[in-house]
């Protein structure tokens, strides 16, 4: 089985989680989301049409490490 082609990998250190989407054969960084609206944000820009939708959704993402939607405070807002 195939998995999703966007990945939100396990929390780093400084707390955010990388954000991936594999296409033509590789992965590609879609950077660091601190929280949902992040990840929405990273997910309209690489054009995904209802981005709040495919959340939970695991044929297109794939939660990593970690607890699914559960953010940690950017380092800038601590």
């Amino acid at each position: 089985m195939r998995s999703a082609p966007i990945v939100v990998h396990r929390p780093s250190a400084a707390g955010g989680r990388r954000v991936t989407v594999h296409r033509r054969g590789r992965d590609e960084i879609l950077g660091t989301a601190y929280s949902d609206h992040d990840l929405v944000v990273f997910l309209e820009a690489f054009g995904i049409p209802d981005p709040d939708g495919i959340l939970n959704d695991p044929k297109w993402l794939e939660w990593r490490d970690g607890p699914d939607r559960l953010w940690a405070t950017p380092p800038d807002e601590r």
